[in-house]
């Protein structure tokens, strides 16, 4: 009888060394998975819980196309599809989205800003610049006079009467010298930190006309801080600052961006 303790005493032993020894293979791959999906792409986890919420409406489709040629510029617009099956054509504002120097126009899409603006009765578009996503790259775009006139194109193009502008980072070298050349073609402006603010002076910012919300993160020293010091010379503008978000901040802070935007288009309707 003493034997037999013994025997089934190592056969316990025999047994709980194997399930460490498996468990500790197996834990540096049970870490990994933990890990793995801790970490998300802030626009796609931004959408995800807009649609949790009910904010993104299942009848707004996304149609994607091209303007102008050489190159060729890739948009997408979100379009409201009614009871009936067909496209809501009411009259609302039309705005138009540039992208920063890491994004494309897709970044709109996912962030589900282009869905809740349709939503709200507003025509959406997001364009790719030059470079970047689907458009190619264009060297006919170098300096601030041919950006002008590049946006003017694009406004004619997708048949835009007087958009509002949503700019972000380094797109602020096409909306910045748009702005102080052409403001009067647009029905807002909405800077978002852009590039290109210290390119112009004082005076010319002080002589812009159009409603202005300029917006930023609270943890971005650098160009936040610097676009706003040019920025808030224009008469017409406020500000609104998303506390802590950093550079990207309508990423970090996505209900607080669109909050503070749909704000702004309903007071310009």
């Amino acid at each position: 009888m003493t034997m037999t303790l013994i025997r089934n005493r190592l056969v316990l032993l025999v047994l709980g060394v194997l399930v460490t020894f498996v468990l500790y293979l197996l834990l540096p791959a049970i870490q990994h998975e933990r890990f793995t999906s801790s970490v998300d792409i802030p626009k796609p986890r931004a959408m995800e819980e807009d649609m949790k919420k009910g904010q993104i409406n299942s009848n707004v489709t996304i149609l994607t196309g091209t303007v102008l040629q050489n190159p060729s510029i890739f948009f997408r617009e979100a379009v409201l599809i009614q009871k009936d099956g067909s496209p809501s054509t009411e009259n609302r504002l039309e705005v138009i989205f540039l992208h920063g120097q890491s994004f494309t126009s897709k970044t709109w899409e996912e962030l589900g800003t282009l869905a809740l603006l349709s939503e709200s009765g507003h025509r959406a578009i997001a364009i790719d610049l030059p470079g970047y996503g689907e458009t190619p790259r264009s060297t006919a775009l170098e300096t601030a006079q041919s950006r002008v006139a590049f946006l003017q194109q694009i406004f004619k193009e997708l048949k835009f009467q007087r958009p509002v502008l949503v700019s972000s980072s380094m797109s602020g070298r096409y909306s910045i010298p748009f702005l102080l050349a052409s403001g009067e073609q647009l029905k807002g402006f909405v800077p978002i930190a852009p590039a290109g603010t210290k390119d112009f002076t004082t005076q010319q910012y002080q002589q812009v006309q159009t409603p202005t919300l300029i917006i930023y993160g609270e943890h971005d020293t650098a160009l936040g801080l610097q676009s706003l010091q040019s920025l808030q010379q224009i008469p017409k503008s406020r500000i609104v600052m998303l506390p802590g978000a950093g550079h990207a901040c309508y990423l970090d802070k996505p209900q607080e961006f669109h909050k503070a935007l749909l704000n702004f288009l309903g007071e310009l309707k």
